[in-house]
């Protein structure tokens, strides 16, 4: 799959630096991009398959757990053309804030 963008899961990382779960966040987000990046999904049932805690919202959105359950990274899939874009991501708490069905990157 090609990821849209990596430098989203990037500067997210470098903004919890100087935060304790800044290690761990960075290396599930790093592992998440290059499994994501390996995978070869054609519907749902193959993401859910790779990864059994992800929600599937609507006909193409993801929600995936990072650390835990601590962070949530939102996805919207285009299967045909094999594109993973990043639509948001943040702490759990922002999460609950959210619409995931119209959330885009920068709300």
């Amino acid at each position: 799959m090609r990821i849209i963008a990596r430098k989203t899961l990037r500067d997210f990382a470098e903004s919890l630096r100087s935060s304790k779960d800044y290690r761990a966040v960075k290396s599930a987000l790093d592992a998440w991009f290059h499994e994501v990046r390996r995978a070869d999904w054609h519907g749902p049932a193959a993401v859910v398959r790779d990864y059994a805690n992800a929600s599937i919202v609507g006909s193409d959105r993801i929600v995936f757990n990072i650390k835990g359950n601590s962070y949530r990274l939102v996805v919207a899939v285009d299967y045909e053309r094999q594109i993973v874009f990043i639509k948001w991501l943040g702490t759990h708490t922002a999460y609950d804030k959210i619409d995931v069905k119209t959330v885009k990157y920068g709300d």
